[in-house]
């Protein structure tokens, strides 16, 4: 498709919302939401196929969808991986081949509508319910998440404390839902009229306002061992959000970066993450 399709389709559908809003503000938020949570892309790639498939170890059913999981074994603890939106697990490759080094026994698995797994649409309540199902069948000690990954990971924890999780990492992940929800107006270009229906849909689905919905608040009561990555230019999740969350979060130590982006597959991120999960005893820095 053309650059200037890629731009000009998001602008035709707010036009269309704002259009629509004066008529329907239930239905054009419905759409809305439709819109934002639709997975475009993440399935597995012809490249990424070998390194998955030698790796594949059980299939979950989920409600209505099916959930692929990976196992690499190791005899060490065990490790689960979360990837980020419009991803799949192989965006873990590269720290995949530094925690087998280590002999860590390796999880992860693919979002729904991402990589092999089923579906259409993802949000983070719904990842987070997938999350606890794997947390749950595999218990591990250690979970590490990216973008998405890492928020999920974070608001679960916030509903479900899993006794066995000991440490959490996160790599360029948001912290506030209200952020997300503003680049999304200004991406499509909508109105506060369609922002106010959109968000009064989300409070009565989930029970949350968008503004509660914050990673800084929910690791507040957080005890597990934190280890946050954030590249101080990161273009898709703001560096201020691992800032915040750091603030808040009294077991947690921030690896601030320059130049590294959103996506951070770097040997040195890769291995300061082996190194924390190394650690006997962690020391708050």
């Amino acid at each position: 498709m053309p650059v200037y399709l890629q731009k000009l389709i998001p602008k035709l559908i707010g036009f269309y919302f704002n259009f629509l809003v004066w008529f329907s503000p239930k239905k054009v938020a419905h759409k809305a939401f439709l819109v934002f949570i639709k997975v475009r892309k993440g399935g597995v790639l012809p490249n990424q196929k070998a390194f998955l498939n030698q790796a594949k170890l059980d299939v979950l059913p989920l409600d209505e969808n099916e959930i692929q999981v990976y196992n690499w074994p190791g005899t060490k603890e065990t490790v689960l991986l979360v990837h980020g939106w419009e991803s799949n697990t192989w965006r873990w490759h590269k720290l995949i081949e530094k925690l087998q080094e280590a002999d860590y026994n390796i999880i992860a698995f693919d979002a729904p509508a991402h990589g092999y797994s089923s579906g259409d649409m993802l949000h983070v309540p719904l990842y987070a319910e997938t999350l606890q199902h794997v947390l749950t069948k595999y218990q591990p000690t250690v979970l590490i998440g990216h973008s998405m990954g890492g928020m999920t990971a974070l608001y679960n924890e916030s509903l479900h404390p899993n006794k066995t999780l000991e440490k959490i990492v996160t790599i360029g992940s948001p912290s506030e839902f209200h952020e997300i929800l503003t680049h999304y107006k200004n991406l499509l270009g909508f109105n506060s009229i369609v922002l106010n229906a959109l968000e009064n849909l989300v409070y009565t689905k989930f029970k949350f306002t968008v503004k509660e919905f914050s990673s800084s608040k929910f690791v507040e009561r957080n005890q597990k061992k934190g280890l946050l990555f954030h590249d101080r230019f990161d273009m898709i999740a703001p560096y201020h959000a691992s800032v915040d969350v750091h603030k808040h979060w009294k077991g947690s130590e921030l690896v601030s970066t320059e130049g590294l982006g959103h996506s951070m597959h770097q040997d040195g991120v890769n291995d300061k993450i082996v190194e924390f999960l190394n650690q006997e005893q962690y020391l708050n820095l």
